[in-house]
């Protein structure tokens, strides 16, 4: 190594090239790189998201449809199979609530729970949920277990 070869460390030197609209001196004054008149020469110039030079946009072009209900109640779903398999990596013991799913990661905290009937529940379990379907109360209670709604 000698004086020849020193150079400044990876990413320390940056060049950012000519600084645009100061002056006549330094290349790039007058239109600073914008051309000449023009809306997008101005300045306070943004264009409109969307926007597509006056022909209607594709939002408008394509057709609303359908209807969302903003009254709806969206539930997580947890299947009797997931439950099973929690049991087999003994996982869960005999109960399980929404706190145990929720420290699982399996629903999040602020969502509603129903308990879904795929797949087969063989152990005795009591399941704490905001809601069954038919099959899955059926199947906790079938395995002697005990389904309470929240």
């Amino acid at each position: 190594m000698d004086l020849s070869n020193l150079k400044p460390a990876e990413g320390s030197v940056k060049n950012q090239g000519k600084r645009i609209g100061r002056g006549q001196g330094s290349g790039k004054g007058g239109t600073a790189t914008k051309g000449h008149k023009g809306q997008k020469s101005r300045s306070g110039y943004s264009k409109k998201v969307g926007f597509e030079g006056g022909q209607m946009p594709l939002q408008r072009r394509v057709p609303k449809f359908g209807f969302t209900n903003i009254n709806r109640v969206e539930y997580q779903g947890v299947n009797l199979d997931k439950l099973q398999a929690l049991v087999d990596d003994k996982i869960i013991t005999d109960t399980v609530d929404l706190m145990n799913l929720l420290e699982l990661g399996i629903v999040g905290k602020n969502d509603l729970v129903k308990i879904m009937g795929r797949g087969e529940l063989k152990s005795k379990l009591k399941v704490t949920a905001h809601k069954f379907t038919a099959s899955a109360k059926a199947a906790i209670e079938a395995a002697g277990g005990e389904a309470v709604t929240l």
